[in-house]
């Protein structure tokens, strides 16, 4: 073995360990913007003097911004080069996390859609360029990836009230709290931008459109069920619980708690489905579990509630991560997969936007808690099937 060779392959542990630490630190920031809100809406509701329906309009908006800006993030990444892209989504993250905070409605509402867009760019740009980079650690770095993202998301959730009132913050300085983050992961992607540079030659485009494929749909709609019951129970989980007797501190730890549980089923999935040539009996496993844990809500008891609640947190754990492995998994070459990631997300974030909308018009009108669990029961149904399908040895 030469010098140069051995030079060379130090070069390249170096970079994708800095690669590694950069995705993430990313993923800390992909999140928190999002699942600090429900807790603090009790708060933003009063001096906004909002309904609930545009009260669950500022989580709806930034899931509207992936939807849009996901088809397209992939053209981004072709036009600057997917780690520059990247770099681009986190300082348009960051700015938007700053307008949201500095006015009324109007400013809070723009921010918010800012937010939605910086972090689409990364989501669908992440996957692909682990694939490009690490083609055989994709299980093991999609785990570490969504870990990342889940952990910062339960952390969000449980300190942001605190931060707003024992701190004195303010549900302002609360939520901009979580823009600190973004100056690290700023420094330390900074390296990638000369590590992965603008492509010289224009991709490929694919042979077959994955809008035309019943297996890409059934990936998105897997994808899409998964964040519907994640971002409406994130969003007014909080506010029920709060109904049903606690606190707001000790209903942000509640919904918090779901996260944290969740954290092990985030990591260990990948590994389990990379394992397998199929994936549809975990994947139904996990539906299963998710219908468990809802049907036990209706039960006012909380030590059940609880319970429910942290089973319920296993079963999103998996299925966030399990999401983007199938759009791994389930494509073969780097134009399907950010294909696939930018269909999966668009369409699949667009059926994700309406679940905690749809659930505070509901609430405004009937006042009932209940629809929320039926809402969940159904959507979980509804992940179960397509979990199936996604799941099936197939590759577009």
């Amino acid at each position: 073995m030469t010098f140069s060779h051995t030079l060379s392959r130090l070069k390249n542990k170096t970079s994708n360990q800095w690669l590694v630490l950069g995705i993430l630190l990313v993923s800390f920031n992909l999140r928190p913007s999002i699942t600090a809100v429900g807790p603090l809406i009790p708060y933003i509701r009063e001096e906004m003097s909002i309904s609930n329906g545009l009260a669950g309009f500022l989580t709806t908006l930034p899931l509207l911004s992936f939807a849009i800006f996901s088809l397209f993030s992939a053209s981004i990444g072709d036009y600057f080069g997917k780690a520059k892209a990247i770099f681009l989504g986190l300082l348009v993250l960051g700015i938007g996390s700053i307008i949201r905070v500095s006015a009324g409605p109007y400013a809070l509402f723009i921010g918010t859609a800012l937010t939605g867009i910086g972090i689409v760019i990364c989501n669908v740009l992440l996957i692909p360029l682990v694939k490009a980079r690490m083609p055989t650690k994709t299980g093991a770095v999609t785990g570490m990836y969504s870990t990342g993202m889940s952990l910062m998301a339960a952390i969000a959730t449980a300190l942001s009230v605190p931060l707003a009132i024992d701190l004195g913050w303010g549900w302002r300085g609360s939520l901009l709290f979580w823009s600190s983050l973004l100056f690290l992961a700023l420094i330390v992607w900074w390296p990638q931008l000369k590590l992965s540079p603008k492509p010289k030659v224009k991709p490929e485009k694919t042979g077959k459109s994955v809008w035309r494929s019943r297996l890409a749909w059934q990936v998105t709609l897997f994808m899409g069920l998964q964040s519907f019951l994640f971002f409406t129970l994130v969003t007014w989980l909080p506010d029920m619980m709060i109904d049903r007797g606690l606190s707001p501190v000790e209903a942000g730890l509640t919904a918090s708690l779901m996260q944290v549980v969740g954290l092990s089923g985030t990591f260990v999935a990948p590994f389990i489905a990379v394992r397998y040539q199929q994936q549809s009996i975990f994947n139904t496993i996990i539906g299963l579990i998710y219908i468990t844990g809802f049907s036990s809500l209706f039960i006012p008891i909380l030590w059940l509630n609880i319970f429910s609640i942290g089973l319920i947190g296993l079963g999103m754990g998996a299925s966030i991560s399990l999401a983007y492995t199938l759009i791994a998994l389930r494509t073969e070459g780097d134009n399907y997969t950010s294909a696939l990631s930018g269909m999966a997300q668009s369409a699949g974030y667009f059926l994700a936007a309406f679940g905690p909308m749809l659930f505070g018009v509901a609430f405004d009108m009937w006042q009932d808690w209940d629809l929320l669990i039926y809402l969940m029961i159904i959507a979980s149904t509804l992940f179960t099937f397509f979990g199936y399908q996604a799941g099936k040895n197939k590759t577009i």
